[in-house]
């Protein structure tokens, strides 16, 4: 019996699965590659001492600090405490609101459940620049707008987080409602049971809850620009930095607008490479069940 075939079969298949992995190793190789080069160039331009303006080559002649420390000077940290009490505040109010009602959609039958989520969910197709106008005149009678700018931004945050419900929800729908009957049996409440039971079991969801909160006000530029409308004190950060880019400013400010944005890079980018695992896991978990 022959047995010199299906061996060469089995090493051929080896071979042409080695080939075929270490092809997509380069290729996400060669494209992280591609996707560092901006931020390296930015982080490079941030140390440059020598000019303050834009050159053509990239790796400093003369290195320093100088970027960093005339930021002090300047009111980026005025604009990074604004940006980060706006992501913190919305990150915290979000993250209640949206577990709550994903735990409420996932367990809770009741008339009309379906119809308000497939309402939601068509309401969050929309983008949210449609609302822009409306939205600035109330927070502007409410008087939340330009130095004010700050908790008005938080309140429209948080104002229609439980619409994005849907993620979290389908992670709910994978835990077993045994657990919430049990618990129900020995007396538990409804809230004991979310907190005691639901969450602890949940920690990705609750993490990938909490970083989308706070990367999405961390990042705003559009509304936020339009809601502080030119007064300094309600700027975020990335309203306060893009200022520094127009032709009066650029040619003094431009390494110290890079040194400013890797101080705007560092948090996030900690943060996510230390919770990616459960990033990934939330993400995974929540697209299971709908």
């Amino acid at each position: 019996m022959n047995t010199s075939q299906p061996v060469k079969t089995h090493m051929g298949l080896k071979a042409s699965r080695r080939l075929g992995n270490t092809a997509i190793y380069v290729l996400l190789i060669a494209i992280s590659v591609i996707w560092l080069i901006p931020f390296i160039c930015i982080v490079l331009q941030s140390f440059r001492v020598e000019s303050t303006s834009e050159v053509g080559y990239v790796i400093p002649k003369v290195w320093g600090w100088d970027n960093y420390t005339n930021l002090a000077k300047t009111d980026f940290f005025k604009w990074y405490l604004n940006t980060f009490i706006i992501a913190l505040f919305t990150a915290v109010f979000q993250t209640v609101i949206v577990l709550c009602m994903s735990y409420t959609l996932s367990r809770f039958r009741f008339k009309m459940r379906k119809p308000l989520m497939k309402l939601m969910l068509v309401l969050g197709l929309f983008p949210g620049m449609l609302t822009m106008i409306i939205l600035y005149r109330v927070l502007a009678d409410l008087g939340l707008t330009q130095a004010n700018a700050v908790p008005g931004l938080i309140l429209v945050g948080v104002a229609s987080s439980g619409m994005g419900y849907y993620v979290s929800k389908g992670f709910f729908d994978t835990i077993s409602k045994s657990l919430d009957e049990a618990a129900r049996v020995d007396g538990a409440t409804r809230f004991r049971v979310l907190v005691s039971i639901i969450l602890p079991l949940s920690k990705p969801i609750v993490i990938y809850t909490v970083l989308t909160a706070f990367m999405g006000p961390w990042g705003d530029f559009v509304f936020a620009r339009y809601i502080s409308m030119g007064t300094s004190k309600g700027y975020n950060v990335a309203v306060g930095m893009y200022n520094w880019l127009n032709k009066d400013q650029i040619g003094s400010r431009y390494t110290m607008f890079c040194a400013g944005g890797v101080l705007v890079a560092l948090p996030v980018t900690i943060l996510f490479l230390l919770l990616q695992r459960y990033y990934v896991e939330g993400v995974t978990g929540g697209a299971v069940k709908g």
